[in-house]
């Protein structure tokens, strides 16, 4: 949702999520440093600001205020096409993983931020540790329900 403000400009936030390709969770959390640091120079690049983020082991949550000059489409094409190029640079052994040049998965998640801006951060920020709280809730050991019964 844009917003106009003070008649002079517009504040254009949206909620975006995108995966690597097939989640691929190893590769992921090994190369997390360099990620970060890869869509924090596009963004500035762009004149994209980050209001807030946070790299999950399969996916990355990011609220950020795009410029009027570029659509959601635009800007998120260009971050998932110029990454995957600069962490293939970076990171040479991984095209024989991925083998298309093609680190992110097809699509993405987005939704606009109006006045529930707060909600959505805290969402963000304490998603991992939910996500962690209810691994530990579910720790069943299941049994084989079809393996070694007697007659």
């Amino acid at each position: 949702m844009c917003i106009q403000y003070l008649t002079q400009g517009w504040i254009c936030k949206y909620h975006i999520v995108f995966t690597p390709k097939y989640r691929r969770k190893i590769e992921f959390n090994q190369y997390k440093r360099d990620i970060v640091d890869i869509i924090k120079r596009l963004c500035k690049y762009k004149g994209v600001e980050i209001i807030e983020g946070h790299i999950m082991p399969d996916h990355i949550h990011l609220l950020l205020s795009i410029p009027l000059k570029y659509s959601v489409s635009s800007f998120m094409g260009y971050l998932k096409g110029k990454s995957s190029l600069m962490i293939f640079d970076m990171h040479a052994n991984l095209k024989y993983k991925y083998g298309n040049r093609k680190f992110w998965a097809e699509g993405y998640y987005v939704s606009t931020v109006g006045l529930n801006e707060g909600t959505i951060r805290k969402y963000i920020k304490d998603q991992e540790a939910h996500d962690i709280a209810i691994d530990k809730l579910t720790t069943k050991e299941y049994t084989k329900p079809f393996g070694n019964k007697k007659k």
